[in-house]
């Protein structure tokens, strides 16, 4: 008897484990100023985002230069940097957003549960 309540309560927690956190991907998308390559990587990273997530997620664009307390918060070394907040741990992209594979795979973004 014991065995087996021992049995379901190990499955209950490996299934929660292996569940996807409840809620939206949280990403931070950090830019310098109002530049061609800033534009781009905030168009890339929503038409990905759309593309790939389909509405479920949220993101906030951020310029360095207008908020640099959260630059150095978030440790941001080099933009653009695209950074997921949630679930965690956090992941970080840095650099240009023009490959969609590096991109959710770097943030470790399952686009199949979505």
């Amino acid at each position: 008897m014991k065995a087996i309540k021992t049995n379901r309560a190990t499955q209950a927690f490996e299934k929660a484990l292996t569940a996807r956190p409840p809620g939206k991907p949280i990403l931070r998308l950090y830019v310098a100023g109002a530049t061609d390559r800033s534009r781009q990587a905030i168009l890339r990273a929503r038409e990905l985002c759309e593309a790939e997530l389909k509405g479920n997620y949220e993101l906030e664009v951020i310029d360095v230069y207008q908020q640099p307390i959260m630059a150095r918060d978030g440790q941001i070394v080099a933009t653009p940097t695209l950074v997921r907040e949630f679930p965690k741990p956090v992941r970080r992209l840095i650099g240009n957003l023009t490959k969609s594979n590096s991109l959710f795979v770097g943030l470790a973004l399952d686009t199949a549960k979505t």
